[in-house]
């Protein structure tokens, strides 16, 4: 008996055991498989077929802010996307696969895995689509993208994010490479009033590259790693992908929560800082080997701080995020508070303000801006600057790291 004088529906039993390619492969052969294959009456093949492979259901994810899926899963489309993603970076030369214009489509697809995850709960496991993206990305594909010599101010922060929300890539061992992010991190031309002095473009969209840069120095003091280790594959460190997915309870509704960014409860503030003097320095020369001299310094010191909500204010743009206000006291040897807020940008992601200083003198001294980083109420944290509150020509910057003090955090599989 030939295959296609089976019946249709165990055709199509028979190809959910076979990889996507080769489903596409047979499709191909005859026009009867092609027919089971593309033009069946409903998706239960392509349905079938997604999730036989190693991803979330779509149907149980839900996006960085925290809103469950409302429209039809595109299955075919979808995985299709996935697939052909997959073939571009487990190329031996991506350049030689990729179409024309085809690079922002594969960073998009990436991103459609990585930001559509099940929460997180301590009984639960880390997202599947976290984790084959990380297998993923680990063969070397976004040194490469980054590496190019040519690319679109779109592809450009797409890999950005991608990089942030990864961790830490071989490239970024390098000496070169840490002095390229402090070099941009420590720029004073980042500071200004167009980017609200902190990693934002014009209009209050976040600088994916800014962010990068600040992930990466303050990576460089959290993982203890040569330039030279070449059995280096990936970190698992707070600042990493299995970090990203959010953090929620079943009985959570975020929509009815005032405090839905959690904002309440135990954080660790974490911020560098370099001498005034190189700072000086390297902005009025544009010198970069500063960064690279063995006696160069940077200081990483840790805070903690508890911070309570003191009030909400409606946000019209979006109704069930209400603007949350905050107030926080550091912890000994600190006399420092906080005091700020968490609101929605405009491109959907969860912004951070707040301003600290001395309690006791009253003075305040530092405004900080930052981000977020992955679902919503992930363990990752937050990402941003501070500056001075009088954004002087030559005033102090750098770049802060604030995490909440989870009891517990996802991690990778042991395998």
């Amino acid at each position: 008996m030939k295959l296609t004088e089976l019946p249709p529906e165990l055709i199509e039993e028979i190809l959910v055991f076979c990889d996507p390619v080769d489903v596409a492969q047979a499709a191909q052969t005859c026009t009867a498989l092609r027919a089971i294959v593309y033009f069946a009456e409903d998706s239960k093949l392509w349905r079938e077929l997604y999730l036989a492979q190693p991803f979330d259901d779509p149907r149980k994810c839900i996006s960085q802010d925290g809103r469950p899926r409302t429209e039809p899963v595109p299955w075919k489309n979808d995985l299709q996307r996935i697939i052909r993603a997959r073939t571009v970076v487990n190329a031996e030369d991506s350049a030689k696969v990729l179409r024309e214009g085809e690079l922002e489509t594969v960073l998009e697809t990436f991103l459609m895995l990585i930001c559509n995850v099940p929460p997180w709960t301590p009984s639960g496991d880390l997202s599947m689509n976290l984790g084959w993206s990380t297998v993923m990305l680990e063969r070397k594909f976004l040194d490469w993208v980054e590496g190019l010599d040519k690319r679109t101010f779109a592809e450009k922060q797409l890999a950005s994010r991608i990089h942030s929300y990864y961790g830490l890539t071989r490239h970024d061992l390098a000496l070169e490479s840490r002095a390229e992010s402090r070099s941009y991190v420590y720029s004073l031309e980042q500071y200004k009033p167009e980017t609200e002095y902190g990693p934002f473009l014009e209009g209050e969209t976040v600088d994916w590259e800014h962010i990068r840069m600040i992930h990466h120095v303050m990576s460089m003091h959290l993982v203890e790693l040569e330039d030279d280790d070449e059995n280096f594959r990936f970190a698992i460190f707070p600042m990493s992908m299995p970090f990203i997915q959010p953090v929620l309870s079943p009985d959570v509704n975020l929509n009815e929560e005032n405090d839905w960014a959690a904002v309440a409860g135990p954080w660790s503030v974490t911020f560098c800082f370099i001498d005034h003097r190189d700072l000086l320095r390297y902005n009025e020369t544009g010198d970069t080997s500063i960064f690279e001299d063995p006696a160069f310094r940077e200081e990483f010191r840790s805070l903690q701080a508890k911070l309570i909500v003191t009030h909400t204010e409606h946000d019209p743009e979006h109704p069930d995020r209400p603007k949350i206000y905050f107030f926080g006291e550091m912890e000994e040897p600190s006399n420092s508070t906080m005091s700020g807020h968490v609101k929605m940008t405009k491109d959907n992601q969860i912004r951070w303000h707040f301003v600290s200083g001395d309690q006791v003198t009253g003075v305040w001294r530092l405004v900080s801006e930052g981000i977020q980083v992955g679902g919503i109420r992930s363990s990752y944290g937050v990402l941003g600057t501070w500056s001075t509150v009088f954004h002087d020509d030559d005033d102090p910057v750098g770049p802060f790291w604030l995490r909440k003090q989870h009891d517990k955090s996802p991690t990778l599989p042991v395998t």
